[in-house]
């Protein structure tokens, strides 16, 4: 029985690991997506658009 209890652990993180790709799989795009997408664009906008501060010692 104890190749029973050494098992377990595994099989279960494994079940686990399969239903979380399972979840980000079936999230991936649909009606949010271009929302999503768009919000990103916007971040990365600003950043990019955003004036660099000079180095704080040099």
């Amino acid at each position: 029985m104890d190749y029973v209890s050494a098992l377990v652990p595994p099989v279960v993180m494994a079940v686990f690991f399969v239903g979380v790709v399972r979840v980000i799989v079936k999230t991936q795009g649909g009606a949010a997506k271009a929302k999503e997408d768009a919000a990103v664009d916007a971040a990365l906008a600003r950043a990019e658009a955003a004036p660099e501060s000079p180095a704080a010692g040099a």
